[in-house]
């Protein structure tokens, strides 16, 4: 059965995913094959500020674990992950600073991890979800499942991937249309224009994952391995642009239109942000 993870850094290889608070299971199959779900299904699996920790040190256990071959991350319910819980109390300065780090380092853990990831987008994945939903080596994604970036939305820049791994996907262009509008997506749209890998019947979306999984984890694990680095040489080259952009979200953290578009979302009205109503651009 699925375990909550504990993000504990000296337990025994073997317990490292046993206790936890729940808000992130894992479940260990056949031939190596880890399925962590993230597990908050009444808030569409949005994350808590301790959340963003936690998958932090997740990857981290996931790299240095050696019974696990392949993972696949998916979400409880009928949503991937919808991002940060905007519902929880304001983040403070120091919030947004631990936050930068956290992130610098779960994207590097992602991109150093040696061992394939695929993502099984179930349903809506929004900003930190799509996040990793994309950053998998794989993405396998429901037809219809909504997936949004989201950051411009709120008044914040898109810092968590979208520097870094949409324009090697889907090319510039598509890049600044969906990113700067924030459109919505579906995940066949998605598929047509390369966003993610295959696109399948929500029913199938984690048995299709699955089966990838073990497809892969009965390979060769050194040539996947290998490959993988390779490949990934193309995303670790534009950590600079991935880190200029989330220090460029984490100071929108503390501006106005971020203030504005919380308050709206509580009050379940429409944004109206302080910079667009300036003739020269953001509000001091």
């Amino acid at each position: 059965p699925a375990q909550p993870h504990t993000p504990q850094g000296d337990q025994p290889m073997t317990d490292l995913y046993n206790h936890g608070t729940g808000d992130i299971l894992t479940e260990r199959h056949d031939n190596g094959v880890l399925q962590i779900t993230i597990n908050r299904p009444d808030r569409y699996n949005s994350l808590t500020l301790p959340m963003f920790e936690e998958m932090n040190q997740i990857w981290a256990d996931v790299e240095r674990d050696d019974q696990t071959r392949v993972v696949v991350i998916t979400g409880a319910g009928k949503a991937f992950c919808t991002g940060m819980d905007v519902a929880q109390p304001d983040p403070t300065p120091e919030d947004a600073l631990a936050m930068l780090e956290t992130e610098r380092k779960r994207v590097a853990t992602m991109l150093r991890i040696e061992k394939p990831i695929i993502s099984a987008i179930n349903g809506p994945a929004v900003g930190y979800g799509l996040s990793t939903a994309l950053l998998a080596d794989i993405s396998v994604a429901a037809d219809d499942a909504v997936l949004i970036e989201g950051h411009t939305k709120v008044g914040v820049t898109a810092g968590d991937h979208a520097a870094l791994i949409w324009p090697l996907l889907v090319g510039m262009a598509k890049t600044k249309y969906y990113v700067l509008t924030s459109e919505k997506l579906t995940g066949a749209e998605a598929e047509r224009i390369g966003l993610v890998s295959l696109s399948v019947p929500r029913e199938q979306v984690l048995p299709r994952a699955l089966e990838v999984a073990s497809q892969l984890a009965r390979g060769s694990q050194q040539a996947l391995r290998f490959t993988k680095r390779a490949l990934n040489a193309w995303l670790t080259n534009a950590v600079p642009q991935h880190e200029l952009s989330s220090a460029l979200e984490i100071l929108d953290f503390a501006g106005a239109d971020y203030a504005e578009a919380r308050q709206a979302f509580r009050e379940k009205r429409p944004v109206d942000f302080p910079s667009a109503r300036t003739a020269g651009g953001p509000a001091n």
